[in-house]
C-alpha cells in the first residue's frame, strides 16, 4: 500500500522498503513522466545503497508511459539541475535523500525553466494513475555531462587570481567524492580529502552536516594540518558549509554575505535573496553594500523561486542551499566553493577574520519543539507578542528594536521550529525563555 507521507513539501522522502520501494518508484516514474508531458527525461542518482534498484524501476515507469530517459549516472543534485536549467533538458529526476540517514530514498525533480514539482504536487498523481495503455515503450541512453558540467562550475570564478590555499574537503561519503577529484586538476589548491569514498552507508559520519557528531573530524583536520579553511558536504551535495582556519563552522547565514559582497562587486544593485530566519545582519549589509535584500520563506525552492521573480543574482539560506541566477536559478555547492575560494584569494585576511564583523547578534540554532495544536499557539504568539512588529510571510515573526524572533510550522511533523535573535547573548537567553514558556503555557 502507498505511503502518502512520502510526498513532502519539496520533495519525496522515505524509508527504503518499507516506504519507498521499487512497486512506489514505477508509479513516481509513472506519473512524473505524465505530468511533464515532455519527450525525454534526464535522470541521475546518488550514491546510496537502494539508488540503483530505484532508478531502474523509476525508469521503467517512465519509459512504460512511451518517454525517453537520458540516465546520466552517479552525479551531484546539481548536474540535474544544469542538465534542465542550461543544457536545455525539458526536465530532470534526482534520485536521492539528501542528507538523510543511509536507511533513506527519495527524489528531487525539475521541469524546463527550473519549474520545480514538489513530492505533495505529484501525491495526487501517483494516486489516480489510470491503467497503463498500450503505447510504444522509451528508449534509455547513457549520457556523461561530467565534462560539460565541470566546464559550467569553473565559468564562475577567475581561476588565475585563486591563490595555492590548502584546504580540507569532507566529502562525508557522497557524491563530493567524485565532484572534487573532477575539479581539482582546474585549481591551484591543495586539497586535503576526507571520506572521499562512495559509499551509502556513511561510515565515517552522519550525512547531515549540521550534527555535532559530523563535525567532529573536518574541525579537527583543518587545525591539525594548518589549512586555511575547510569544507564540508552533505550527501548529494546541494548543501555546504564552510570551516574557518580555527576550525570554527562558519554560519550559512554569513557564507551567505561573503557570496553577496562577491556579487555585488561585480554587480551594484543587484538584488540578494535570504529566507526569514537569516541573521538581521543580511539586510544590514546588502544595503551597505548597494543591494537590495529580498526576504524569503524558508526553503531552497522558494529561494529560487524568488530569486527569478526579483531577477536577483545569488540567494542562501541556513540549511546551506545557495542559489545562483546564472545557475538557471538553482543551487550548488561547488559554485560557492570556487566564488569563496576567489574572494578569499582577494582578501589578506584569514577567513575568521573576515567574517568576525559579521557575528554581530546573538543568534542560537533553530530550536524544534512539539505541539498538540499548532495553529492555537501561533496565535497565541501574535496576541502574546500585540506590541512587536509583525509579519507572517512564514509562520509569525515578531520584531523589536533590540530582538525579534521567528516561529514557523514544520511542514512534515507536529513540530513548532522558533529562531530568535538579539543584541547579546543575556537578551537572547532571555527572551527564548519567554517565547518558550508563551508557547508551552508554563
Amino acid at each position: 500500500m502507498l505511503d502518502e507521507k512520502i510526498f513532502k513539501a519539496y520533495d519525496i522522502r522515505g524509508v527504503y522498503p518499507e516506504q519507498l520501494n521499487e512497486e512506489t518508484a514505477y508509479l513516481i516514474g509513472r506519473a512524473f513522466a505524465r505530468k511533464s508531458k515532455v519527450k525525454e527525461i534526464v535522470i541521475g542518482r546518488d550514491m546510496r545503497n537502494a539508488s540503483p534498484v530505484i532508478t531502474t524501476a523509476t525508469i521503467k515507469g517512465i519509459t512504460d508511459e512511451g518517454i525517453n530517459v537520458v540516465d546520466i549516472g552517479l552525479v551531484a543534485i546539481d548536474t540535474v539541475y544544469a542538465a534542465v536549467g542550461i543544457f536545455g533538458y525539458e526536465a530532470g529526476m534526482m534520485i536521492t535523500a539528501s542528507h538523510n540517514p543511509p536507511e533513506y530514498i527519495g527524489y528531487k525533480m525539475v521541469l524546463k525553466n527550473m519549474k520545480w514539482v514538489r513530492g505533495v504536487e505529484l501525491k495526487d498523481d501517483v494516486l489516480n494513475l489510470p491503467e497503463l495503455e498500450k503505447k510504444i515503450k522509451g528508449v534509455v541512453k547513457e549520457k556523461d555531462l561530467m565534462p560539460k558540467y565541470i566546464k559550467h562550475i569553473l565559468s564562475f570564478v577567475d581561476l588565475k587570481k585563486i591563490k595555492p590555499f590548502k584546504v580540507v574537503v569532507d566529502a562525508g561519503n557522497g557524491m563530493a567524492g567524485k565532484i572534487i577529484p573532477l575539479l581539482a586538476p582546474h585549481l591551484p589548491i591543495e586539497i586535503i580529502p576526507l571520506n572521499f569514498e562512495l559509499d551509502g552507508n556513511f561510515p565515517a559520519h552522519p550525512s547531515n552536516p549540521l550534527l555535532p557528531e559530523s563535525q567532529k573530524q573536518i574541525t579537527e583536520a583543518v587545525v591539525k594540518e594548518q589549512a586555511d579553511f575547510g569544507v564540508i558536504f552533505d550527501g548529494d551535495t546541494d548543501r555546504l558549509f564552510f570551516v574557518d582556519e580555527l576550525g570554527r563552522f562558519v554560519r550559512a547565514d554569513i557564507t551567505l554575505l561573503l557570496l553577496a559582497k562577491m556579487f555585488l562587486e561585480r554587480e551594484p544593485g543587484a538584488s540578494i535573496v535570504y529566507n526569514a530566519i537569516c541573521s538581521k545582519i543580511v539586510p544590514e549589509m546588502v544595503k551597505k553594500w548597494g543591494g537590495v535584500p529580498v526576504r524569503s520563506e524558508v526553503g531552497f525552492v522558494n529561494i529560487s523561486n524568488n530569486l527569478r521573480k526579483t531577477n536577483g543574482i545569488v540567494g542562501g539560506e541556513l540549511a546551506a542551499h545557495y542559489s545562483f541566477r546564472d545557475n538557471a536559478y538553482s543551487d550548488s555547492g561547488f559554485i560557492a566553493l570556487l566564488i569563496l575560494l576567489e574572494l578569499l584569494s582577494t582578501d589578506d585576511r584569514k577567513l575568521s577574520e573576515i567574517i568576525e564583523p559579521f557575528y554581530k547578534y546573538a543568534k542560537h540554532p533553530e530550536n524544534n519543539i512539539e505541539v498538540d495544536d499548532i495553529d492555537s499557539k501561533l496565535e497565541k504568539i501574535k496576541q502574546f507578542f500585540s506590541d512587536g512588529k509583525q509579519d507572517y510571510l512564514d509562520g509569525v515573526t515578531v520584531e523589536y528594536q533590540d530582538w525579534w524572533f521567528n516561529v514557523r510550522p514544520s511542514n512534515t511533523e507536529p513540530l513548532l521550529r522558533i529562531t530568535v535573535e538579539a543584541d547579546n547573548e543575556e537578551l537572547l537567553k532571555e527572551k527564548m525563555e519567554e517565547v518558550l514558556q508563551v508557547i508551552q503555557g508554563k
